[in-house]
């Protein structure tokens, strides 16, 4: 057992199933928001997980061309392979363990597609891709990528071996994240062995939400029960408590997500986040027009 803070823990306030729907280009996605039941958990737009689906040879699907505005994607890949790139001329090659993540900012338009080795041989495709609202100042700012390989995500282990943590943004267990976000962020891959309990500070200005990949999470001081697919939402306080049963059948992952509300008016139109219609109007314009640029490479 590992327990780390003596702040007040946070409640879970609700248990939300993912809803299973096709994006991009038909790529199959569980998600638990935006749905018609929740539409954000501030600062977060959207979180879906990108399969697991087995492509065989020549099957792969991405989401080709489109714009974005006004808002950060990160996008996590646990297997598989893909290419991203832009139309400010960028380009890379996500594999697994690594992290993109990407500033919309004022505009830029981007394709992911499974990467050329992947379309020949075909395999399993299983990641993430989150989007992280912008606050009205930087809605307008310049673009801008980083690309993290999984060597430089720092990883960290609990004194008695059952909990590990990849820490993608924030702190956990002396290790802090080499991502710059402009908004403060946490997202933390732990893995969690059966008897393993780790009681997280999360700083209290913060959402937070845990979304469970594999097995089943004991979640909150109440040890409410998450299963995968399932993504717990928490109340106020300092710190999350996460376990799982000493006799489960197995370990369990999972991404625990923290960030500070904007609390700021939400206009979305597809791929364009602002805060008006009016700015969501000057978007669309704006991309007919071009002003976002093209991929021509």
């Amino acid at each position: 057992m590992l327990e780390t803070t003596t702040k007040q823990e946070r409640l879970v306030i609700a248990v939300i199933n993912s809803e299973r729907m096709l994006e991009g280009g038909g790529f199959p996605v569980r998600r638990p928001f935006p749905t018609a039941r929740l539409s954000q958990v501030d600062p977060f737009l959207l979180f879906d997980h990108l399969g697991p689906v087995e492509w065989g040879p020549g099957e792969g699907i991405g989401a080709p061309d489109h714009p974005h505005r006004g808002f950060e994607t990160v996008t996590y890949l646990l297997s598989g392979e893909m290419e991203h790139k832009d139309s400010a001329g960028n380009s890379g090659t996500l594999r697994p363990g690594d992290v993109q993540w990407m500033t919309a900012g004022r505009g830029v338009v981007h394709s992911e597609l499974p990467s050329a080795d992947f379309m020949k041989n075909g395999g399993t495709m299983n990641g993430f891709q989150i989007w992280v609202n912008l606050p009205a100042r930087d809605k307008m700012t310049r673009p801008r990528y980083q690309d993290i390989p999984a060597t430089q995500i720092p990883e960290a282990v609990s004194a008695d071996g059952k909990v590990k943590v990849r820490v993608i943004a924030g702190d956990s267990l002396g290790q802090s994240a080499v991502i710059k976000t402009h908004t403060p962020i946490m997202y933390l891959h732990f893995t969690l062995k059966p008897g393993a309990v780790i009681v997280q500070p999360v700083p209290e200005n913060y959402n937070a939400l845990a979304y469970v990949i594999l097995g089943e999470l004991r979640a909150g001081d109440e040890r409410r029960a998450v299963r995968e697919g399932q993504m717990a939402r928490f109340g106020g306080g300092g710190a999350v408590r996460l376990g799982v049963d000493e006799n489960a059948a197995g370990p369990a992952e999972l991404l625990l997500l923290g960030g500070v509300p904007h609390g700021e008016p939400v206009e979305r139109h597809g791929p364009f986040v602002m805060n008006t219609r009016e700015e969501i109007v000057q978007a669309i314009r704006d991309y007919q027009d071009g002003r976002m640029g093209n991929i021509n490479f």
